[in-house]
């Protein structure tokens, strides 16, 4: 178990007051980020699993067979139906929702779930025809975005793991190697400094902004080749970011200015990222900075999103619960943590895992912000 048992009576808790407001007699929680968060269990969804949160008596786990130990490994409660993989689990959802007496109820459950596709929705009204359902889509993601304590040391870890990972991976770009060689450095270094597996994040090589999510290549690095570095650990699920680029050989003027301009640009946008703050005012400041500074001609991507806990194997790779943009209206609130990032039309990107403190912003990664230079000592 991750976490204490406290930490999911807490969150709990205030899952019952929503539901309590909404008059919600069970909560269906199946998206795997929202698993992890009530149970401490996640399981990727080779066939349906989901958790039920009735407002009155224990959480109950619908999970296969094969899982089962698993589950029993990690989550904080054992209460559990176990279902052979010739059964359907749907059903089985609403046969225990059925004996619970809360087949004509107000049922609870995320409408924009990834496990939630229409045709399963289809198939549970058919099951429970007489129940409502009410969408908790807009409940369960505000639910995740300030961190506990124990949750920050946990990002922590990742974090160090992404600087010390970094330097290893711009170390071993030396002339011949390739943006591959960085990346099985970075991956060996996941592994031996103590994150859940290898996976490193984009590391390419490439002109202007948007090839940020370029592919690896066997091709050894040229000079003048910015090579793009960003590194996405996770430690238990969390997940903290970094990005940094590296040139191979002399730096020209223009890429140590271009760096130079924008580092600076940035450390005043996370300066300003304090408890209360507009989000839609931090990213104006910086982005029009940006443009007024001609580091980039348009500006069209957020500067900055919701960092936490992924799941491995989801289809998104980035919460974009709360995002930096012009228009966004919602406030900066303490123990909110992002990933705050940016690039230019020369071709580099700088990024930030930052947390928002009672006293400020702090940077989690804490590597040395500059352009480095491929092959760079350590």
């Amino acid at each position: 178990m991750l976490f204490p048992k406290a930490e999911y009576d807490e969150r709990l808790s205030r899952l019952y007051a929503f539901m309590d407001e909404h008059n919600v007699a069970v909560v269906i929680a199946d998206e795997a980020e929202m698993l992890h968060y009530f149970t401490g269990f996640a399981i990727s969804e080779n066939l349906y699993r989901a958790v039920l949160i009735p407002r009155e008596g224990p959480l109950l786990m619908i999970v296969r067979t094969l899982d089962e130990h698993v589950f029993l490994k990690l989550a904080w409660f054992d209460n559990r139906r176990i279902f052979d993989d010739v059964e359907d689990p749907v059903a089985i959802v609403a046969q225990v929702i059925e004996d619970w007496g809360c087949a004509d109820a107000r049922i609870g459950l995320d409408m924009n779930s990834y496990c939630m596709p229409a045709k399963r929705f289809s198939h549970l009204r058919t099951l429970l025809p007489s129940a409502t359902y009410i969408d908790f889509s807009d409940v369960f993601r505000p639910m995740r975005l300030k961190k506990s304590p124990r949750e920050i040391i946990v990002m922590q870890k990742s974090a160090d793991i992404a600087d010390e990972a970094m330097r290893r991976a711009i170390a071993a770009a030396k002339p011949g190697a390739s943006s591959r060689t960085a990346a099985a450095m970075a991956a060996a270094s996941f592994m031996e400094l103590g994150a859940d597996f290898g996976r490193t994040g984009p590391i390419t090589v490439g002109k202007g902004w948007n090839f940020l999510h370029g592919k690896l290549s066997d091709d050894p690095l040229e000079p003048g080749d910015v090579l793009h570095l960003e590194l996405v650990p996770k430690v238990s699920g969390y997940c903290s970011r970094l990005m940094r680029p590296a040139v191979m050989g002399e730096p020209s003027g223009e890429l140590r200015d271009a760096a130079d301009a924008l580092i600076a640009l940035q450390d005043r946008q996370i300066a300003a990222m304090v408890p209360g703050a507009v989000a839609g005012e931090v990213d104006a400041m910086f982005r029009q900075a940006v443009l007024d500074a001609g580091l980039r001609q348009t500006y069209v991507n957020n500067t900055g999103y919701t960092l936490g806990y992924y799941f491995e194997q989801a289809p998104r790779t980035s919460d974009f619960t709360r995002r930096f943009t012009p228009k966004a209206t919602w406030r900066l609130e303490a123990g909110m943590t992002f990933h705050m990032y940016t690039s230019a039309d020369i071709g580099m990107a700088f990024s930030e895992t930052v947390l928002v403190d009672d006293d400020g912003p702090e940077r989690l990664t804490r590597l040395e912000r500059k352009l480095f230079r491929c092959g760079e000592a350590r």
